[in-house]
């Protein structure tokens, strides 16, 4: 009986061992690691718009940004705003005319993320573009005239009128170079900020009074269609679904 036992062990041992060599052995790590991306909508506002608004009396202003990730590193970037500023044109101290700027805008274009971000961080340094176009009117509240009669008027400037002049259907279209930063706070909250050059293309200028002053654009210079922008922004994340994405994993050296 004892030597039926040990003739099954041993056969058992054999079948065994037969069984696990012919089963492959995979000795190569993987060489690569399975994440997810979130993708999906940021929408905020332009901070410094309503801050100004506080504290300048001659400005009100507010400004809607948001992105979309299309692509890996691909956003579709979006702003839209209203501003109304007051202003006054003068020489050496005289008042020559006050006017006001009333209009809304709309900017549209794609940001690239340059920056590499570690597993589990979402910040975006991008470099993007913006074609933008602003409707808007210019009225004329009072202005002086230079009067070169002196004869009769002893004071080099008179004042020819208080009637308000308003000047509607005005428009602009313009090209933004954007360098841009966000950061995210906590959560699904950003915080950013963005430096932009913008090119005036076109430009409504017509007789009676000219654009010294275009909403999205700012103010605008004699002899050039060059104009600089900026915007501090707060915004929330909405992930709307999440995408694969394989990082490759270096294989160690065999040598």
């Amino acid at each position: 009986m004892s030597r039926y036992f040990i003739s099954l062990f041993f056969g058992m041992l054999f079948t065994l061992g037969i069984s696990q060599e012919s089963k492959p052995i995979d000795l190569q790590s993987k060489d690569t690691i399975q994440r997810t991306e979130r993708y999906g909508l940021r929408v905020g506002i332009d901070l410094s718009r309503p801050i100004l608004s506080f504290i300048d009396n001659n400005y009100t202003g507010l400004e809607f940004v948001g992105d979309y990730r299309l692509k890996d590193k691909l956003y579709i970037a979006a702003e839209i705003g209203n501003e109304e500023r007051t202003q006054t044109e003068d020489l050496d101290g005289i008042d020559l005319y006050n006017y006001t700027t009333n209009g809304s805008y709309i900017k549209l274009g794609v940001d690239h993320n340059t920056y590499k971000n570690w597993f589990g961080e979402q910040n975006l340094v991008t470099i993007g573009g913006r074609l933008a176009f602003s409707s808007f009117s210019q009225t004329l509240n009072n202005f002086r005239i230079y009067e070169t009669n002196r004869d009769f008027n002893e004071e080099t400037f008179f004042q020819l009128g208080t009637e308000p002049q308003e000047f509607s259907g005005r428009t602009a279209a313009w090209l933004e170079f954007v360098l841009g930063y966000k950061a995210r706070l906590f959560g699904n909250l950003y915080g950013g900020v963005s430096i932009r050059l913008a090119y005036l293309v076109s430009n409504s200028d017509e007789e009676g009074f000219p654009n010294l002053w275009i909403p999205g654009f700012n103010k605008v210079t004699d002899g050039s269609n060059f104009g600089v922008g900026y915007n501090y922004t707060i915004s929330y994340f909405l992930p709307l679904y999440k995408k694969a994405k394989k990082k490759k994993k270096e294989m160690p050296n065999s040598n």
